[in-house]
């Protein structure tokens, strides 16, 4: 396996890029470490699977180097980087047994059958798939093909990475916990440096150690799920992340205090930074419907089974809170409170509170 480092990294298909507009990938530096589990998460069209062709050699960047171990591989096609990925769609062999599909990486680069029978076997017990090895892959219903497809990728031992690009999309809802249990399981395992492109939260969250964040060609974040979830660097991560996402919520500056609504809030820390768009961010977690408050209005109240997401108007402004409590019907006046240490102001998208450590 191998440590896998992004130098200054940006790309454009087109000929003659002007600015920062014309680059599908902004400027990227990045390490990811031998061993660890990470993902790349963002919606379509933020550049993840840019990213991941550069990585795999399928496309070369415009600016930048890639390299594994230190070693600069930019320059050097697919075949010679050392890769497996595992697509959105299987590819394996339908005409092909299980045992055949899992063994053609092997006896493809000459390995002795001693030894592919040896990782066929330990790659089967790991999937949970010894009783279909005989089986023709033609018969497997998808979730299994897909589980071959990675097993194949996993096969063998002298790869530097591998490769996950959207895995689960075509799996039925109700399977996908598992291949992902799966997934997280057989990295803890073999302890193979893995990279999870999706555009899934729940899939990247579950899965991932180290957890890449891109919007419009840009990483806005990296961090663990919990300090993408306890604290966004950007609107976009709050929004993109949670279910429901974080409150993003109009904002004045006025003597150095922030107000909303007109009525000013308690925030985690200082307010820095001038100028820009200002907002306030808070999850919907940490509003509660309290005795006083920010005065609202519920407009919507939705029960979601373990809790209930309460929509009430400040002002023009919608706001969310989770509650386990008791539901106030449509159109009650109730009381907001934020809870101050997750309450924090952003500039143009980017936090802008400043916390004393």
């Amino acid at each position: 396996m191998a440590k896998i480092t992004l130098s200054e990294l940006r790309h454009s298909y087109l000929p003659n890029p002007k600015g920062a507009e014309d680059y599908a990938l902004k400027m990227i530096d990045l390490d990811w470490e031998d061993g660890g589990a990470y993902a790349l998460l963002g919606p379509s069209g933020c550049g993840k699977s840019t990213l991941l062709n550069i990585i795999s050699g399928l496309l070369h960047p415009s600016e930048g180097r890639i390299l594994f171990d230190g070693r600069d591989v930019t320059d050097l096609p697919p075949d010679q980087r050392n890769i497996a990925q595992v697509f959105q769609f299987p590819v394996i062999y339908d005409t092909m047994t299980v045992r055949d599909n899992l063994a053609f990486p092997l006896r493809n680069r000459g390995v002795d059958e001693g030894r592919v029978a040896q990782r066929v076997a330990e790659i089967a017990a790991m999937l949970e798939v010894e009783e279909m090895l005989d089986t023709r892959a033609a018969h497997l219903s998808p979730d299994n093909k897909q589980k071959i497809s990675m097993g194949r990728g996993l096969v063998r031992d002298d790869v530097n990475v591998v490769m996950f690009d959207e895995p689960l999309t075509v799996i039925d809802p109700h399977l996908k916990w598992k291949l992902r249990s799966k997934l997280k399981e057989l990295h803890q395992r073999v302890r193979a440096t893995m990279i999870y492109v999706t555009h899934d939260q729940t899939e990247a969250l579950t899965f991932a150690d180290q957890v890449v964040v891109m919007q419009e060609g840009e990483i806005v974040q990296i961090g663990t799920p919990v300090e993408l979830f306890e604290r966004p660097q950007h609107t976009f991560v709050g929004h993109f992340i949670g279910s429901p996402g974080m409150n993003v919520l109009p904002a004045v500056e006025q003597g150095g205090a922030v107000l909303f609504e007109g009525h000013k809030l308690a925030l985690e820390g200082k307010l820095s930074g001038q100028g820009g768009d200002l907002r306030v961010g808070i999850r919907p977690e940490y509003v509660s419907l309290a005795d006083t408050g920010l005065p609202a209005t519920v407009r919507k109240v939705s029960d979601v089974g373990r809790h209930a997401v309460v929509e009430a108007m400040v002002g023009d402004t919608p706001v969310k809170a989770i509650t386990s409590g008791a539901l106030p019907p449509q159109g009650e006046a109730v009381h907001l409170a934020f809870r101050p240490d997750q309450t924090r102001a952003y500039r143009d998208g980017w936090i802008a509170t400043e916390v004393d450590t």
